[in-house]
């Protein structure tokens, strides 16, 4: 894959970039997380996963550092967690 140039993109591919995302306090959000990553980074280790409850304690969020090598990669990513059941919000 062609490595952007940096008049294209602030962020220089590939490299280590964190996303977060916001769901349901449930057993399963973060599992499902992290084998939607896993689709796009095969080397995505979950034991990375940073983890905060919210102050109610009906929310948690994630934080999941995965290595992007396109923007292409990181836009599809960003749409397969936004379009998943239980993200309420993705940054």
């Amino acid at each position: 894959m062609p490595i952007s140039p940096p008049a294209d993109s602030l962020i220089v591919y590939p490299c280590d970039f964190p996303i977060k995302v916001m769901g349901p306090a449930r057993d399963e959000f973060l599992p499902a997380m992290a084998e939607v990553v896993s689709g796009f980074d095969p080397a995505f280790d979950a034991d990375t996963i940073e983890v905060r409850a919210s102050s109610g304690g009906r929310y948690v969020g994630l934080t999941l550092t995965v290595r992007v090598h396109s923007r292409a990669q990181l836009d599809d990513l960003y749409r397969a967690l936004h379009g998943h059941e239980m993200v309420s919000v993705v940054l």
